[in-house]
């Protein structure tokens, strides 16, 4: 049995459809069918339904789910325990949308540089997704957002960076009061559905700010082109950089004591890959320290 056939069995499950399992795995959909069907024959039942272009797991596609995962982690695990000496292998790691262009490519840097021998690979998302897959031993660790709830005893969580809130504005605003900005300027929303919105929502409601709100997304370095073309102010964490070049806007700190947006990493304390995480944390602390 081909394990990459249990790879996007898993994938077709959780994306939902024969499509979106073949553009993640850069592959036609065709032969994503070929390989279910292959899959299928060789253990005898239907593993998934289809219904149109959308798919559900079968009843007994959904029994061997769980047990297919667990086989996958123990494929990947193999190099790992087979390289006991040395630090090697895959070690599986998520970062949300700022990290991934902020800090990862200098962690990565000293990483391979320091560990010639691992392999990284590296899933982006959100920080409340990539908390999941730790969780269910699906990533080694990942750099996130620190989460609003309690993590399981399988989980552990450490701090790297600190991001207090801004008022980010064009240039030509530098010499405004921060608030009187946020009460009279039309406010571009950092999205109030993500962590960090829901600081800059909190900070709002707890100084009596009532903004006239024009536009509201979860994209940072888009926001900060909008500032800068008139479009409005935002109220936002000191996000890493970079930034979009040629930009002219200013950062007017908060008068009163607001949340910040703590970035760290979180990774699952029961990894075959507890020395290459140990590695990656070091490496972490290292480029903050900098930063």
């Amino acid at each position: 049995m081909d394990t990459q056939f249990l790879y996007t069995f898993v994938n077709v499950v959780d994306r939902g459809s024969m499509a979106a399992a073949a553009r993640f795995l850069n592959i036609t959909p065709a032969a994503v069918a070929q390989q279910i069907r292959t899959l299928e024959r060789e253990l005898g039942v239907p593993l998934i339904a289809r219904a149109g272009r959308t798919v559900n797991v079968t009843e007994e596609g959904a029994r061997i789910l769980e047990r297919v995962r667990a086989v996958l982690r123990d494929v990947s695990d193999l190099r790992s325990v087979a390289n006991d000496r040395a630090i090697a292998g895959e070690l599986r790691l998520g970062a949300c949308p700022t990290v991934l262009v902020g800090m990862l490519p200098d962690v990565l840097a000293r990483m391979v540089s320091r560990l010639p021998q691992i392999n990284v690979f590296i899933k982006p998302g959100h920080s409340a997704e990539l908390y999941g897959d730790v969780e269910r031993g699906e990533l080694d660790a990942a750099l996130v957002l620190q989460a609003p709830f309690e993590l399981p005893k399988t989980c552990r969580w450490e701090l790297l960076r600190e991001e207090p809130l801004v008022v980010l504005v064009p240039e030509k605003f530098a010499h405004r009061d921060p608030h009187e900005v946020l009460a009279n300027e039309p406010l571009i929303r950092y999205d109030r559905h993500q962590w960090g919105g829901r600081l800059a929502e909190e900070y709002l409601r707890r100084v009596g700010i009532v903004p006239r709100e024009r536009f509201e997304l979860n994209a940072l370095n888009s926001i900060a082109v909008m500032v800068d073309r008139g479009l409005g102010v935002s109220l936002v964490p000191d996000w890493l950089p970079p930034w979009p070049e040629g930009l002219r806007l200013a950062r007017l700190r908060l008068p009163e004591q607001s949340e910040a947006r703590r970035i760290g990493i979180v990774w699952s304390a029961s990894s075959v890959r507890a020395r290459a995480v140990a590695a990656l944390r070091e490496e972490c602390l290292k480029v903050c320290a900098t930063l």
